[in-house]
């Protein structure tokens, strides 16, 4: 009797929830689960039917009967929109989802008599954030594929993009392949669902590792080198993992003559002069670079000192000679004025020669005087 009192009971439940007498309550869901990334918008919709001679008084959707409304269809409520038609047809709509939205939703009707409601079933909200997922390093010459993946299957067929530094790629496959890799591969990349580009995933970095590259050799202090004096060479290389180790050779001899990435000569002799190359090397390979030493001797060096000094001493001796000469000539012009000599520099202009004897002293107008006699016999 007690059974029969519970299951009695029950069944009365049951009809007021769901409607279970069957008298024309129906809701059906045009989908019953979504999948949507963080921070998307997610719809659900659908039509009911409710038995007649009944006046629907309220429609809502609640996630928990111990819970109030989390959306009243006559009542705006913001970020959670939700509406009803005539025709039944009625919508949630949720905006700027989180993971607080990952919930079972239902939808409820209340009519004008007390027992006479219902419950709708569940549609479910999953909700999802992005990440690139990379291999943790790939050599270079290999294939690597980079997926964007999600924590459920994204129910809208999305199509992706791809950023490498904060620029999109050309590509918009998810996987993304990436065809015999380069050191320029290497970098941060993250992905996002077109519509939702202001939604990207977290950067993830791809690490491409390669051999030695770009290898490049300096000399300190450059150009051609004093002898007895010194010079450091050194070496430098783009590599991932960085050069382990830098050997160093010159061209000729078999044996290494240093190592590190550095190498000093001290007490430079012109045996040194010749070419010398650093070998980098890392795990995936090596390559080398080179560089020329020139060691120069005094004697370079002591010859232009001394043609030098000798130019200095001509020139010098021409300018004390000129100035002597220039200071007779000078004196000679005085000694001339003072015994009223005539002015035989001018003689070319003197049209009615006349004998004279100089008496100077002067070399240099005794040599004038004779050439003036000379001339003046010539003409008679």
């Amino acid at each position: 009797m007690t059974s029969l009192r519970i299951t009695h009971l029950l069944l009365i439940f049951l009809h007021m929830i769901t409607g279970a007498s069957g008298g024309g309550w129906s809701v059906k869901y045009n989908q019953t689960e979504i999948c949507a990334p963080q921070g998307s918008t997610v719809s659900f919709n659908g039509t009911y039917t409710y038995p007649a001679g009944l006046e629907v008084k309220e429609e809502f959707w609640v996630i928990d009967l111990a819970k109030p409304a989390i959306c009243n269809c006559t009542k705006d409520s913001g970020r959670v929109q939700c509406s009803v038609d005539k025709q039944q047809h009625f919508s949630l709509t949720l905006s700027n989802i989180t993971k607080e939205d990952e919930h079972e939703y239902h939808f409820r009707i209340k009519t004008n008599v007390e027992k006479e409601k219902w419950l709708g079933g569940a549609v479910k909200i999953n909700v999802t954030e992005l990440h690139v997922k990379t291999p943790r390093e790939v050599t270079e010459g290999e294939t690597a594929d980079l997926a964007c993946t999600t924590t459920c299957s994204l129910t809208d067929s999305p199509t992706f993009i791809w950023y490498k530094n904060g620029r999109p790629l050309s590509s918009n496959t998810n996987p993304l392949h990436l065809q015999s890799v380069s050191s320029e591969d290497a970098g941060s990349y993250r992905c996002a669902v077109r519509g939702y580009e202001h939604l990207p995933s977290l950067h993830q970095t791809l690490t491409v590792t390669y051999p030695p590259k770009n290898v490049s050799v300096s000399n300190s202090p450059s150009g051609e080198i004093m002898e007895d004096s010194s010079v450091t060479l050194t070496c430098s290389s783009d590599a991932n993992p960085p050069v382990q180790n830098y050997t160093w050779f010159k061209e000729g001899e078999t044996s290494p003559v240093g190592s590190g990435q550095s190498y000093s000569i001290t007490n430079i002799i012109a045996e040194h002069t010749g070419l010398y190359y650093c070998v980098a090397q890392n795990e995936h390979g090596a390559l080398n670079g080179t560089v020329t030493i020139t060691v120069k001797t005094g004697l370079f060096y002591i010859l232009p000192i001394a043609v030098g000094t000798g130019l200095c001493g001509v020139v010098l001796s021409v300018m004390i000679v000129l100035l002597l000469k220039r200071e007779s000539l000078r004196r000679c012009r005085n000694q001339k004025r003072n015994t009223d000599e005539p002015d035989h520099e001018y003689v070319g202009f003197d049209p009615h020669p006349k004998d004279h004897t100089s008496t100077s002293s002067c070399p240099v107008y005794e040599n004038v005087e004779t050439m003036r006699k000379h001339h003046y016999e010539n003409r008679h």
